[in-house]
């Protein structure tokens, strides 16, 4: 050390700032990379939620364009299946492959029961109900699925809401009394029907959500949703084939080219996109982002439908929307 000169002591700290700096800058790109891909993360999940959501929506007005080349729910509902069938199936394989142990019987009969309540029964009451009301009624009622699960937490667990979520309950409801008095304007007499049976699908749905939640878990929320959608493809053809004759397939090529699109755009795609979505950016800000439903149904149903929007389906849809999003904001139940 003391034989070092003056200029090599000046010379010598210059290779440790540019080992430092060697050592500094890579990791300072390393987290601008890492920032940069957290955005497209994000983008990506917003985007896959957001037409997961849309997509989903588009099902009412599929539904709503068949009944008007003659077919009716039970065969909509048997060629929706038929086509989303074969899709759900391979991506039950996929997820079974990667799956760490086969399901156990228990296990098994429990996918049946979910399969019927909540994509079976849930699919067949909304596509019944339809026949009768707007796609915009239908649509605010499916929305109160969670409002409906946390009625059963309630008188299942005992899990009692708190103030807030009972405000949030009210208004939810009172939003769908104004879309509901909107279509009773009409004078027509099957609107009671139409919303009883789509109420009794978002019930149905609502189940499946409470009775679902420990299966997630241990099968997986792709495994899971795969077998069950298999379960009630199976059971909606197997009720097209009881109850209908074959000549009722004979409808116009357009019925066909809607199934086609109901079994694929707002069938599988919006079930895997919405999981996507969830992946990247948590399920909170999913459910959240799924608002875009209801709206962008009234947007196609004027669109597409040509049906009528009032004062009091555009309060109804923000009285509803609102009070969604305070249920699912607000603090947990207390016991």
């Amino acid at each position: 050390m003391e034989g070092f000169d003056a200029a090599t002591a000046v010379r010598t700290p210059a290779p440790s700032r540019t080992a430092a700096s060697v050592a500094t800058h890579p990791s300072a790109d390393a987290a601008a990379r890492e920032a940069a891909l957290a955005r497209r993360r994000r983008i990506a999940g917003i985007a896959f939620a957001a037409a997961g959501a849309i997509l989903f929506s588009g099902k009412a007005i599929i539904v709503k364009l068949g009944f008007r080349f003659g077919a009716d729910a039970i065969t909509l509902l048997a060629l929706r299946m038929l086509v989303a069938f074969p899709l759900f199936l391979l991506m039950g394989w996929w997820a079974a492959r990667r799956a760490t142990r086969p399901l156990t019987a228990g296990e098994r009969w429990r996918i049946v029961g979910l399969g019927f309540f909540g994509y079976y029964l849930a699919s067949f009451l909304d596509f019944a109900g339809l026949a009768y009301i707007s796609a915009t009624l239908e649509r605010l009622i499916l929305y109160l699925t969670p409002t409906l699960v946390l009625l059963i937490g309630w008188a299942a667990f005992g899990r009692r809401p708190r103030r807030a979520q009972w405000i949030a309950l009210l208004v939810s409801y009172l939003g769908v009394a104004l879309a509901f008095g909107h279509d009773l304007q009409g004078g027509d007499r099957g609107i009671a029907l139409g919303a009883a049976l789509v109420f009794g699908s978002a019930m149905a749905y609502a189940l499946y959500l409470v009775g679902s939640g420990e299966m997630v878990g241990k099968v997986g929320a792709v495994r899971l949703t795969a077998y069950a959608s298999s379960v009630a493809s199976v059971l909606c053809i197997g009720q097209f084939l009881l109850l209908r004759p074959f000549s009722a397939l004979v409808l116009p090529h357009e019925v066909y080219w809607l199934s086609l699109v109901n079994g694929t755009l707002c069938t599988v795609a919006p079930v895997l996109m919405v999981m996507l979505g969830i992946a990247r950016i948590g399920s909170g800000l999913a459910a959240q982002i799924g608002m875009l439903g209801p709206v962008s149904t009234i947007v196609l149903s004027m669109l597409v439908l040509g049906e009528p929007m009032g004062p009091w389906q555009v309060a109804g849809t923000l009285l509803v929307l609102g009070g969604v999003l305070l249920v699912s904001r607000a603090p947990a139940t207390r016991r």
